[in-house]
């Protein structure tokens, strides 16, 4: 009964112990009784053997219960976990893979797919079978591999393998292996995506800062680096108004900050400040996001310094609104200041003025002592203006020697002819650049008012530079206040300017010429050429407004060359009609002439081509060139004395020069100007006597020649003998004459040269 439970041993003894009663009850034979026993344990074993069956099958049963639930706990897992089991026989190379999925009853059904040619990349199938050699050798305790499989939809797949042998052969060398496999293709693109996001974040050129929800840096680029000069470690963990600049106040950034809780962002600008404690402005765009997986809140911070960017905006913007030579306003500031003082005047029903001023034969430094020096004259000239006009009002510069001032809120237009005086009086006193450079310069200045000239900025700059005109026209260093009797004249000087052109090629320009008397010889020892215009359209044009056109125009220089050209022919004509050979003919140059162009050139050329010899001629400038431009203009004086020219200085007196001064040109003539002449004349006039019997004898001392024009009356001619006078020029003698009636002239005036004087219609207006 070995083996059987005891409970079974028990049953067996309780089933034959009724036997001898039975047996004693019958009085059964001994081998009835024996066969009686035996068919009773027959029948106990059989009963058991029947409890055995049964128990067994329950046994079994509750087995293959305990199998299904475990199959189906393990199609579960695989269905859950979106994972496939495979194996893969080593010797054969082909592939088992079991799938879980649901029928279309939704069961989970098992799918075994035999693969006998199995696909990985070949960009990934080295690493699967270094990483399999490596586990079959023992140097991993389990094979584990990422690739991408041929799938089947005939794409590629990521998968994320694991397995470990499950089979060796006899001499322990495994032959299959068995593991999962799951589909990752969405997880390696979110892979992929960190990874480019986190390369995109380290390779952009702004600097990118996560900060937490308590402004607490989580991570920064290296642009965030190189920015600031901190770190990442330095600042990961720390708030980040570590950053804070000192230009805004604490409140400026507490109001960003509760900006960007509130609203989820923030963009503007702000200075921040270095490492290093340099401050920068930055532009800002801050967003809030939520951490993928934690919901945590996080700020993106993302900032480019645009430090320089300002910089260069802002002097673009001085560039554009303000004169760099002069840091005054210019053309385009002034428009725009201009148009809301006429809005504040018309608004106050008070007066304006714009004052527009010109220097006076500014381009002759310019053109004698070069651009460099001009340009000291002119910050110089800004500085005074300023100062005379006061720190409120606006003084402009709109072009190279033109400035602009603004006047607003006077009681009445004397009051901005006032401020214009005193402008030219402050302009008497010499601009002293440097103990070399001393320069007196005057400016000429048109105003024009509002309301009573114009009612917008256009019409009152334009009627000011008119008006400015006008004070040129009268003489320079003046102020002339606009009327719209002007815009005729300036009408008619663009009409003259565009006929003037055109005049040399019409053959329209001719010369006249003025006798010159020596008084000690009583001979005619020279000519001067006087340029005449007389136009088809204008009738004769006065020297005194055709010529300034031609200077401003440029024009003088093709006219100039042309008078030179004319009066050296016309006097080697009346050498060769018998005037004396001693006659010289006198030309009067113009600055622009001297300094714009090849004026020794030009000369030689007229020479050459007439055959008049250089001491014939004479050539005449004004004693305001000369001395704006003395150190370029004695260079180029000089080049005439080693031809033999003579040089004459023009209206002398008029200007600031001094007579030791000229000494150092190389000057042979002085002409007197008549202004001080005509104070001859008067009995009671001491002063012009004084001053022209002074130039006389100081001239004479220094070797020059004095000529005195515009002599008119016997009482001037009798003066300037008696003082010693060499030459005397004037209607007295001669007004100016044609060519051939100048030399009939002169050949009268030689043949009657011992008469008490020489006249002719003394009588006669000037022409």
């Amino acid at each position: 009964m070995r083996g059987i439970p005891a409970k079974r041993v028990v049953s067996c003894s309780a089933l034959l112990a009724p036997l001898p009663a039975i047996a004693a009850d019958v009085d059964l034979p001994a081998d009835h009784l024996l066969v009686l026993l035996l068919a009773s344990l027959v029948l106990a074993l059989a009963a058991l053997a029947i409890a055995g069956h049964r128990r067994r099958e329950r046994e079994q049963l509750e087995h293959l219960r305990k199998l299904r639930e475990r199959e189906q706990r393990l199609r579960l897992s695989l269905w859950a976990s979106n994972e496939l089991y495979w194996q893969y026989d080593l010797r054969t190379r082909e592939l088992e893979k079991t799938r879980v999925a649901p029928d279309q009853a939704n069961d989970l059904a098992v799918h075994i797919a035999l693969d006998k040619n199995p696909q990985i990349h070949p960009e990934d199938l080295p690493l699967v079978l270094q990483r399999l050699r490596e586990y079959l050798r023992g140097l991993t305790p389990i094979f584990m591999s990422e690739q991408r499989i041929l799938g089947e939809d005939a794409h590629w797949q990521w998968v994320r393998i694991r397995g470990r042998a499950i089979e060796r052969d006899g001499a322990g060398r495994v032959i299959r292996l068995a593991g999962t496999a799951r589909n990752v293709d969405t997880l390696h693109q979110l892979e992929s995506q960190r990874k480019i996001a986190t390369e995109v974040m380290r390779s952009m050129a702004e600097s990118v800062a996560v900060l937490d929800a308590d402004f607490r840096f989580v991570a920064v680029n290296p642009a965030f680096s190189r920015m600031t000069g901190y770190a990442e470690a330095d600042v990961l963990g720390k708030d980040s108004s570590l950053l804070n600049g000192s230009r805004h106040d604490p409140a400026f950034y507490e109001q960003a900050r509760n900006a960007i809780s509130i609203n989820d962002g923030w963009a503007g600008e702000m200075w921040q400040q270095c490492r290093d404690g340099r401050e920068f402005l930055c532009a800002m765009q801050c967003n809030a996001i939520l951490e993928p997986g934690s919901n945590r809140r996080l700020y993106v911070l993302v900032a480019n310094d645009i430090t320089e960017r300002r910089r260069i905006e802002q002097e673009l913007r001085y560039l554009a609104n303000y004169d760099t030579l002069t840091n005054l306003p210019n053309r385009t500031l002034l428009a725009e200041r201009l148009a809301h003082a006429i809005v504040h005047a018309r608004r106050h029903g008070s007066c304006l003025a714009l004052l527009f001023l010109d220097l006076d034969n500014f381009k002759n430094i310019n053109d004698s002592l070069g651009h460099a020096t001009g340009d000291r004259v002119l910050r110089a000239v800004a500085r005074r203006l300023q100062e005379v006009l006061g720190a409120g009002r606006t003084v402009a510069r709109v072009s190279g020697d033109e400035f602009v001032a603004i006047l607003e809120n006077l009681a009445d237009a004397g009051e901005a002819e006032r401020a214009a005086l005193r402008i030219i009086e402050a302009f008497d006193i010499p601009l002293r650049l440097d103990e070399r450079y001393e320069f007196t310069i005057s400016p000429s200045i048109g105003i024009s008012l509002f309301p009573e000239h114009a009612q917008v900025p256009t019409d009152m700059l334009k009627h000011a530079d008119t008006a400015m005109y006008q004070a040129k026209s009268s003489g320079k260093r003046g102020f002339v206040r606009y009327a719209h009797s002007m815009d005729d004249d300036i009408r008619r000087r663009a009409n003259l300017i565009a006929a003037l052109r055109k005049a040399v090629e019409r053959d329209e320009l001719s010369l006249v010429y003025q006798p010159q008397l020596v008084l000690q010889e009583r001979r005619v020892g020279a000519a001067e050429a006087l340029l005449r215009w007389n136009s088809p359209e204008f009738g004769v044009v006065t020297p005194s407004e055709f010529i300034p056109l031609a200077e401003e125009s440029g024009m003088i220089l093709p006219i100039g060359e042309w008078v030179l050209q004319q009066a050296c022919r016309t006097l080697a004509g009346w050498h060769q009609a018998g005037a004396d050979p001693r006659l010289k003919v006198s030309v009067n140059v113009s600055a622009l002439q001297l300094l714009r162009s090849d004026l020794v050139a030009t000369v030689s050329a007229a020479l050459e081509h007439s055959g008049l010899p250089a001491a014939a001629l004479e050539l005449e400038l004004t004693e305001s060139v000369l001395m704006a431009n003395a150190e370029v203009v004695r260079e180029r004086l000089l080049a005439f004395r080693r031809l033999g020219i003579a040089i004459a200085v023009d209206d002398f007196g008029t200007g600031y020069s001094s007579l030791a001064y000229l000494h150092r040109l190389p000057i042979n003539t002085l002409k007197i100007d008549k202004a001080f002449i005509d104070g001859l004349a008067m009995p009671d006039d001491h002063e012009d006597a004084t001053i022209t019997t002074t130039v006389i004898a100081m001239a004479r001392t220094l070797g020059l020649q004095v000529v005195a024009e515009g002599v008119e009356t016997a009482e001037q001619l009798a003066f300037l003998e008696h003082n010693a006078c060499s030459i005397v020029q004037g209607y007295w003698i001669s007004r100016p004459l044609e060519a051939g009636a100048c030399l009939r002239f002169i050949l009268a005036a030689q043949a009657r040269q011992h008469a008490p004087q020489v006249l002719l219609d003394p009588g006669t207006a000037p022409a």
